[in-house]
Protein backbone atom coordinates (compact mmCIF):
# COMPACT_ATOMS: atom_id res chain seq x y z
CA UNK A 1 0.00 0.00 0.00
CA UNK A 2 1.68 3.15 -1.30
CA UNK A 3 0.78 6.13 1.03
CA UNK A 4 1.78 8.53 -0.91
CA UNK A 5 -0.37 7.56 -4.05
CA UNK A 6 -2.51 10.31 -5.33
CA UNK A 7 -6.26 7.93 -5.77
CA UNK A 8 -8.36 8.53 -9.21
CA UNK A 9 -12.00 8.53 -7.11
CA UNK A 10 -13.14 10.98 -4.02
CA UNK A 11 -13.87 9.76 -1.01
CA UNK A 12 -17.72 10.53 -1.88
CA UNK A 13 -17.19 8.33 -4.91
CA UNK A 14 -16.24 5.19 -2.81
CA UNK A 15 -19.37 5.71 -0.28
CA UNK A 16 -21.49 5.85 -3.29
CA UNK A 17 -20.27 2.81 -4.02
CA UNK A 18 -20.62 0.96 -1.00
CA UNK A 19 -24.00 2.11 -0.52
CA UNK A 20 -24.92 0.51 -4.03
CA UNK A 21 -23.54 -2.88 -2.98
CA UNK A 22 -24.82 -2.84 0.42
CA UNK A 23 -28.06 -1.71 -1.41
CA UNK A 24 -28.02 -4.89 -4.43
CA UNK A 25 -25.02 -7.02 -3.15
CA UNK A 26 -26.66 -10.66 -2.67
CA UNK A 27 -24.82 -13.94 -2.32
CA UNK A 28 -23.25 -13.74 0.76
CA UNK A 29 -19.29 -12.67 1.71
CA UNK A 30 -17.42 -14.96 -1.19
CA UNK A 31 -19.62 -12.68 -3.54
CA UNK A 32 -19.57 -9.47 -2.63
CA UNK A 33 -15.59 -9.90 -2.59
CA UNK A 34 -15.77 -11.16 -5.64
CA UNK A 35 -18.34 -8.04 -6.43
CA UNK A 36 -15.35 -5.70 -4.91
CA UNK A 37 -12.46 -6.92 -7.29
CA UNK A 38 -14.91 -7.12 -10.51
CA UNK A 39 -15.62 -3.01 -9.55
CA UNK A 40 -12.80 -1.61 -8.14
CA UNK A 41 -9.54 -3.83 -9.14
CA UNK A 42 -10.46 -4.92 -12.51
CA UNK A 43 -12.77 -2.28 -13.91
CA UNK A 44 -12.33 1.52 -12.27
CA UNK A 45 -9.03 0.67 -10.37
CA UNK A 46 -9.43 2.62 -7.96
CA UNK A 47 -7.70 -0.50 -5.65
CA UNK A 48 -4.72 -2.61 -6.50
CA UNK A 49 -4.38 -5.68 -6.39
CA UNK A 50 -2.45 -6.67 -4.19
CA UNK A 51 -4.11 -4.14 -2.15
CA UNK A 52 -7.29 -6.39 -2.50
CA UNK A 53 -5.04 -9.42 -1.83
CA UNK A 54 -3.85 -7.66 1.49
CA UNK A 55 -7.34 -6.87 2.47
CA UNK A 56 -8.77 -10.23 1.49
CA UNK A 57 -6.27 -11.85 3.87
CA UNK A 58 -6.76 -9.90 6.44
CA UNK A 59 -10.47 -10.06 6.38
CA UNK A 60 -10.02 -13.94 6.34
CA UNK A 61 -7.40 -13.64 9.23
CA UNK A 62 -9.54 -11.56 11.85
CA UNK A 63 -12.84 -12.86 13.55
CA UNK A 64 -16.13 -11.12 12.02
CA UNK A 65 -17.85 -10.46 8.91
CA UNK A 66 -15.72 -10.76 5.56
CA UNK A 67 -17.13 -8.85 3.36
CA UNK A 68 -17.79 -6.14 5.03
CA UNK A 69 -14.29 -6.10 6.91
CA UNK A 70 -12.76 -6.12 3.32
CA UNK A 71 -14.87 -3.22 2.30
CA UNK A 72 -13.60 -0.91 5.63
CA UNK A 73 -10.00 -2.11 4.78
CA UNK A 74 -10.27 -0.87 1.06
CA UNK A 75 -11.96 2.30 2.32
CA UNK A 76 -8.56 2.51 4.65
CA UNK A 77 -6.35 1.92 1.67
CA UNK A 78 -6.22 5.58 0.59
CA UNK A 79 -8.63 7.56 2.99
CA UNK A 80 -7.45 5.59 6.08
CA UNK A 81 -9.59 6.37 8.71
CA UNK A 82 -12.10 8.45 7.62
CA UNK A 83 -12.10 6.44 4.60
CA UNK A 84 -12.53 3.11 6.67
CA UNK A 85 -15.28 4.62 8.78
CA UNK A 86 -17.74 5.67 6.00
CA UNK A 87 -17.15 2.82 3.57
CA UNK A 88 -18.31 0.49 6.30
CA UNK A 89 -21.37 2.57 7.61
CA UNK A 90 -22.38 2.98 3.97
CA UNK A 91 -21.56 -0.89 3.31
CA UNK A 92 -23.81 -1.68 6.14
CA UNK A 93 -26.69 0.83 6.58
CA UNK A 94 -28.57 0.00 3.17
CA UNK A 95 -29.33 -3.73 4.61
CA UNK A 96 -29.78 -2.54 7.74
CA UNK A 97 -32.47 -0.41 7.09
CA UNK A 98 -34.22 -3.06 5.08
CA UNK A 99 -33.80 -5.37 7.92
CA UNK A 100 -35.17 -2.99 10.43
CA UNK A 101 -38.52 -2.61 8.53
CA UNK A 102 -38.74 -6.22 7.45
CA UNK A 103 -38.60 -6.21 11.89
CA UNK A 104 -41.06 -4.05 12.00
CA UNK A 105 -43.51 -5.53 9.41
CA UNK A 106 -42.60 -9.20 10.82
CA UNK A 107 -43.37 -8.23 14.51
CA UNK A 108 -46.98 -6.21 13.28
CA UNK A 109 -48.13 -9.77 11.13
CA UNK A 110 -46.52 -12.36 12.62
CA UNK A 111 -49.62 -13.77 13.75
CA UNK A 112 -51.07 -13.46 10.45
CA UNK A 113 -51.41 -16.95 8.35
CA UNK A 114 -49.94 -15.16 5.27
CA UNK A 115 -47.00 -14.72 6.96
CA UNK A 116 -46.27 -17.83 8.87
CA UNK A 117 -46.96 -19.56 5.46
CA UNK A 118 -44.10 -17.19 3.88
CA UNK A 119 -41.67 -18.36 6.53
CA UNK A 120 -42.64 -22.14 6.56
CA UNK A 121 -41.59 -22.34 2.79
CA UNK A 122 -38.20 -20.09 3.57
CA UNK A 123 -37.34 -21.71 6.48
CA UNK A 124 -36.84 -25.02 4.56
CA UNK A 125 -35.08 -23.33 1.57
CA UNK A 126 -32.79 -21.78 3.72
CA UNK A 127 -31.80 -25.19 5.56
CA UNK A 128 -30.60 -25.97 1.77
CA UNK A 129 -28.12 -22.94 1.52
CA UNK A 130 -27.17 -23.54 4.20
CA UNK A 131 -26.19 -27.25 3.68
CA UNK A 132 -24.81 -26.25 0.47
CA UNK A 133 -22.37 -23.28 1.87
CA UNK A 134 -21.64 -26.03 4.39
CA UNK A 135 -20.00 -28.41 1.62
CA UNK A 136 -19.04 -25.54 -0.27
CA UNK A 137 -17.03 -24.45 2.62
CA UNK A 138 -15.67 -27.92 3.11
CA UNK A 139 -14.44 -28.71 0.33
CA UNK A 140 -12.70 -25.32 -0.05
CA UNK A 141 -11.21 -25.73 3.18
CA UNK A 142 -10.95 -28.57 5.00
CA UNK A 143 -9.06 -30.62 1.69
CA UNK A 144 -7.64 -33.90 2.27
CA UNK A 145 -5.85 -33.06 5.94
CA UNK A 146 -6.47 -35.30 8.01
CA UNK A 147 -5.95 -33.14 11.14
CA UNK A 148 -7.97 -30.31 9.76
CA UNK A 149 -10.78 -32.95 8.76
CA UNK A 150 -10.39 -34.66 12.45
CA UNK A 151 -11.25 -30.51 14.12
CA UNK A 152 -13.78 -29.94 11.44
CA UNK A 153 -15.68 -33.54 12.37
CA UNK A 154 -14.82 -32.51 16.37
CA UNK A 155 -16.50 -29.43 16.19
CA UNK A 156 -19.54 -30.31 14.08
CA UNK A 157 -20.35 -33.23 16.29
CA UNK A 158 -20.01 -31.27 19.55
CA UNK A 159 -22.35 -28.11 17.44
CA UNK A 160 -24.88 -31.16 17.06
CA UNK A 161 -24.50 -32.43 21.00
CA UNK A 162 -24.73 -29.10 22.39
CA UNK A 163 -26.67 -27.12 19.79
CA UNK A 164 -23.75 -24.48 20.55
CA UNK A 165 -21.14 -23.05 19.80
CA UNK A 166 -17.57 -23.43 22.29
CA UNK A 167 -15.13 -20.36 21.38
CA UNK A 168 -12.63 -22.29 23.54
CA UNK A 169 -12.55 -25.30 21.40
CA UNK A 170 -12.41 -22.43 18.44
CA UNK A 171 -9.35 -21.24 19.60
CA UNK A 172 -7.77 -24.59 20.60
CA UNK A 173 -8.42 -25.30 17.38
CA UNK A 174 -6.26 -22.85 16.41
CA UNK A 175 -3.71 -23.49 18.73
CA UNK A 176 -3.10 -27.27 18.09
CA UNK A 177 -3.14 -26.98 14.44
CA UNK A 178 -0.49 -23.81 15.04
CA UNK A 179 1.55 -25.94 17.15
CA UNK A 180 1.08 -29.12 14.81
CA UNK A 181 2.62 -27.13 12.23
CA UNK A 182 5.48 -25.75 13.99
CA UNK A 183 6.73 -28.92 16.15
CA UNK A 184 10.07 -26.84 17.05
CA UNK A 185 7.94 -24.38 19.19
CA UNK A 186 6.22 -25.14 22.38
CA UNK A 187 2.57 -23.48 23.67
CA UNK A 188 3.85 -21.78 26.36
CA UNK A 189 0.52 -22.12 28.55
CA UNK A 190 0.61 -25.43 28.17
CA UNK A 191 3.33 -25.95 30.75
CA UNK A 192 1.67 -23.68 33.15
CA UNK A 193 0.40 -25.08 36.91
CA UNK A 194 -3.52 -25.41 36.56
CA UNK A 195 -3.58 -22.50 39.06
CA UNK A 196 -1.93 -20.14 36.75
CA UNK A 197 -4.01 -21.20 33.50
CA UNK A 198 -7.13 -20.06 35.55
CA UNK A 199 -5.60 -16.50 36.15
CA UNK A 200 -5.11 -16.40 32.23
CA UNK A 201 -7.99 -16.81 31.72
CA UNK A 202 -9.93 -14.70 34.05
CA UNK A 203 -10.55 -12.08 31.88
CA UNK A 204 -12.60 -14.43 29.19
CA UNK A 205 -14.05 -16.09 31.80
CA UNK A 206 -15.21 -12.74 33.37
CA UNK A 207 -16.43 -11.37 30.14
CA UNK A 208 -18.90 -14.40 29.68
CA UNK A 209 -19.87 -14.07 32.99
CA UNK A 210 -20.86 -10.48 32.76
CA UNK A 211 -23.05 -11.42 29.94
CA UNK A 212 -25.86 -13.33 32.27
CA UNK A 213 -25.36 -10.64 35.43
CA UNK A 214 -26.56 -7.64 33.61
CA UNK A 215 -30.59 -7.37 34.76
CA UNK A 216 -30.45 -4.57 31.69
CA UNK A 217 -31.37 -6.19 28.53
CA UNK A 218 -30.38 -3.61 26.03
CA UNK A 219 -26.50 -3.71 27.77
CA UNK A 220 -26.57 -7.43 27.74
CA UNK A 221 -27.39 -6.98 23.95
CA UNK A 222 -24.34 -4.42 23.59
CA UNK A 223 -22.46 -7.50 25.67
CA UNK A 224 -23.47 -10.57 23.72
CA UNK A 225 -23.36 -9.28 19.92
CA UNK A 226 -19.54 -7.52 20.65
CA UNK A 227 -18.83 -11.04 21.70
CA UNK A 228 -20.23 -12.47 18.64
CA UNK A 229 -18.54 -9.98 16.42
CA UNK A 230 -15.32 -10.44 17.96
CA UNK A 231 -14.48 -13.67 18.33
CA UNK A 232 -16.53 -15.21 15.39
CA UNK A 233 -14.57 -16.43 12.75
CA UNK A 234 -15.02 -18.09 9.19
CA UNK A 235 -18.17 -16.71 6.61
CA UNK A 236 -20.86 -14.92 7.43
CA UNK A 237 -23.00 -17.86 8.14
CA UNK A 238 -20.31 -19.25 11.06
CA UNK A 239 -22.23 -16.79 13.26
CA UNK A 240 -25.49 -18.85 12.97
CA UNK A 241 -25.05 -21.53 15.34
CA UNK A 242 -23.19 -19.03 17.31
CA UNK A 243 -25.85 -16.92 17.75
CA UNK A 244 -28.37 -19.85 17.78
CA UNK A 245 -26.40 -20.93 21.12
CA UNK A 246 -27.04 -17.72 22.70
CA UNK A 247 -30.23 -16.15 21.51
CA UNK A 248 -32.14 -19.22 21.87
CA UNK A 249 -30.58 -21.72 24.21
CA UNK A 250 -28.88 -19.27 26.78
CA UNK A 251 -31.33 -16.02 27.16
CA UNK A 252 -34.09 -17.39 25.38
CA UNK A 253 -34.68 -14.24 23.77
CA UNK A 254 -36.29 -15.44 20.25
CA UNK A 255 -38.07 -18.99 20.22
CA UNK A 256 -36.34 -21.43 17.64
CA UNK A 257 -39.20 -20.42 14.85
CA UNK A 258 -38.52 -16.59 15.15
CA UNK A 259 -34.52 -17.92 15.06
CA UNK A 260 -35.43 -19.34 12.13
CA UNK A 261 -37.06 -16.28 10.79
CA UNK A 262 -34.13 -14.38 11.33
CA UNK A 263 -31.76 -16.01 9.07
CA UNK A 264 -34.46 -16.41 6.24
CA UNK A 265 -34.73 -12.68 6.67
CA UNK A 266 -30.51 -12.21 6.31
CA UNK A 267 -30.55 -14.79 3.21
CA UNK A 268 -33.31 -12.59 1.13
CA UNK A 269 -31.74 -9.27 1.89
CA UNK A 270 -28.56 -7.68 0.32
CA UNK A 271 -25.29 -7.10 2.12
CA UNK A 272 -23.47 -8.57 4.81
CA UNK A 273 -25.70 -12.08 6.07
CA UNK A 274 -24.07 -10.98 9.53
CA UNK A 275 -27.13 -8.05 9.34
CA UNK A 276 -29.53 -11.06 10.93
CA UNK A 277 -28.42 -9.79 14.32
CA UNK A 278 -29.97 -6.25 13.92
CA UNK A 279 -33.56 -8.13 12.94
CA UNK A 280 -32.90 -10.30 16.22
CA UNK A 281 -32.13 -6.70 17.94
CA UNK A 282 -35.48 -5.54 16.66
CA UNK A 283 -37.59 -8.86 18.06
CA UNK A 284 -35.84 -8.45 21.31
CA UNK A 285 -35.56 -4.59 21.97
CA UNK A 286 -37.28 -2.61 19.11
CA UNK A 287 -35.48 0.05 17.37
CA UNK A 288 -32.78 0.66 20.03
CA UNK A 289 -31.90 -3.11 20.22
CA UNK A 290 -31.12 -3.58 16.11
CA UNK A 291 -29.07 -0.75 16.54
CA UNK A 292 -27.67 -2.11 19.90
CA UNK A 293 -27.06 -5.47 17.52
CA UNK A 294 -25.57 -4.22 15.00
CA UNK A 295 -23.26 -1.76 16.71
CA UNK A 296 -21.97 -4.34 19.21
CA UNK A 297 -21.29 -7.37 15.99
CA UNK A 298 -19.51 -4.84 13.71
CA UNK A 299 -17.41 -2.54 15.71
CA UNK A 300 -14.90 -5.23 16.76
CA UNK A 301 -14.79 -6.27 12.82
CA UNK A 302 -14.05 -2.36 12.41
CA UNK A 303 -11.25 -2.59 15.03
CA UNK A 304 -9.86 -5.92 13.76
CA UNK A 305 -9.79 -4.00 10.59
CA UNK A 306 -8.01 -0.44 11.22
CA UNK A 307 -5.88 -1.07 13.99
CA UNK A 308 -3.34 -4.24 12.58
CA UNK A 309 -3.96 -2.59 8.62
CA UNK A 310 -0.55 -0.25 9.15
CA UNK A 311 1.13 -3.84 10.22
CA UNK A 312 -0.23 -6.45 8.04
CA UNK A 313 1.66 -6.69 5.24
CA UNK A 314 5.01 -7.00 7.15
CA UNK A 315 3.39 -9.49 9.40
CA UNK A 316 0.51 -11.36 7.75
CA UNK A 317 1.94 -13.63 5.60
CA UNK A 318 3.62 -15.31 8.88
CA UNK A 319 3.12 -19.82 8.47
CA UNK A 320 2.55 -19.38 12.11
CA UNK A 321 -0.44 -17.18 11.88
CA UNK A 322 -1.95 -19.30 8.99
CA UNK A 323 -1.84 -22.03 10.63
CA UNK A 324 -3.38 -20.91 13.64
CA UNK A 325 -6.24 -18.83 11.24
CA UNK A 326 -6.21 -22.85 8.94
CA UNK A 327 -7.37 -24.36 12.35
CA UNK A 328 -10.11 -22.04 13.42
CA UNK A 329 -11.45 -22.01 10.07
CA UNK A 330 -11.93 -25.90 10.34
CA UNK A 331 -13.49 -25.45 13.22
CA UNK A 332 -15.78 -22.95 12.18
CA UNK A 333 -16.87 -25.11 9.20
CA UNK A 334 -17.50 -27.91 11.47
CA UNK A 335 -19.85 -25.08 13.59
CA UNK A 336 -21.59 -24.56 10.11
CA UNK A 337 -22.01 -28.22 9.09
CA UNK A 338 -23.15 -28.94 12.85
CA UNK A 339 -25.69 -26.50 12.73
CA UNK A 340 -27.46 -27.70 9.27
CA UNK A 341 -28.47 -30.83 11.34
CA UNK A 342 -29.35 -28.47 14.39
CA UNK A 343 -31.55 -26.23 12.55
CA UNK A 344 -32.83 -28.77 9.92
CA UNK A 345 -34.23 -30.76 12.83
CA UNK A 346 -36.58 -27.78 13.52
CA UNK A 347 -37.45 -26.45 9.96
CA UNK A 348 -37.73 -29.65 8.34
CA UNK A 349 -41.13 -30.95 10.18
CA UNK A 350 -42.73 -32.41 7.36
CA UNK A 351 -42.52 -34.48 3.76
CA UNK A 352 -43.05 -30.99 2.02
CA UNK A 353 -40.16 -29.03 3.99
CA UNK A 354 -37.85 -31.91 3.26
CA UNK A 355 -39.10 -31.67 -0.29
CA UNK A 356 -38.44 -27.71 -0.48
CA UNK A 357 -34.86 -28.42 1.07
CA UNK A 358 -34.06 -31.42 -0.95
CA UNK A 359 -35.19 -29.59 -4.39
CA UNK A 360 -33.03 -26.22 -3.45
CA UNK A 361 -29.93 -28.13 -2.87
CA UNK A 362 -30.12 -29.83 -6.12
CA UNK A 363 -30.42 -26.23 -7.75
CA UNK A 364 -27.86 -25.07 -6.65
CA UNK A 365 -25.55 -27.82 -7.08
CA UNK A 366 -26.95 -27.85 -10.87
CA UNK A 367 -27.70 -24.41 -11.84
CA UNK A 368 -25.01 -22.13 -10.15
CA UNK A 369 -25.89 -18.93 -11.59
CA UNK A 370 -29.39 -19.21 -9.95
CA UNK A 371 -29.44 -16.01 -7.54
CA UNK A 372 -30.34 -17.42 -3.82
CA UNK A 373 -32.91 -14.44 -3.38
CA UNK A 374 -34.90 -15.98 -6.22
CA UNK A 375 -34.62 -19.42 -4.47
CA UNK A 376 -35.88 -17.67 -1.25
CA UNK A 377 -38.75 -16.25 -3.14
CA UNK A 378 -39.75 -18.88 -4.57
CA UNK A 379 -39.84 -20.97 -1.35
CA UNK A 380 -42.20 -17.86 -0.17
CA UNK A 381 -44.18 -18.62 -2.74
CA UNK A 382 -44.69 -22.15 -2.12
CA UNK A 383 -45.01 -21.47 1.27
CA UNK A 384 -47.90 -19.97 0.81
CA UNK A 385 -49.62 -22.05 -2.04
CA UNK A 386 -48.80 -25.41 0.05
CA UNK A 387 -50.75 -23.22 3.59
CA UNK A 388 -53.73 -22.49 1.53
CA UNK A 389 -54.36 -26.18 -0.05
CA UNK A 390 -53.85 -28.01 3.67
Amino acid sequence: MDQNTTPSYTLQQLVLYFLRLGALGFGGPVALAGYMHRDLVEQRKWITEEDYKEGLALAQLAPGPLAAQLGIYIGYVHYRILGATLAGLAFVLPSFIIVVILGYIYTQWQGIPWMQAVFYGVGAAVIGIIAMSAWKLTRKSIGADKWLTGIYLLTAAYTIWKENENIWLFLGAGIIYWWLKSPGKKISFLKKKPADLIKSLSFPLLFNASLTTSGNTLWQLLLYFTKAGALVFGSGLAIVPFLYGGVVKEHAWLNEQQFMDAVAVAMITPGPVVITVAFIGFLVAGFAGACIAALGTFFPSYIFTVVPAPYFRKYGKHPGIKAFVDGVTAAAIGAISGAVIVLGKRSLTDAYTIAIAIITVVIIWRFKKVPEPLIILAAAGIGLLLKNIQ
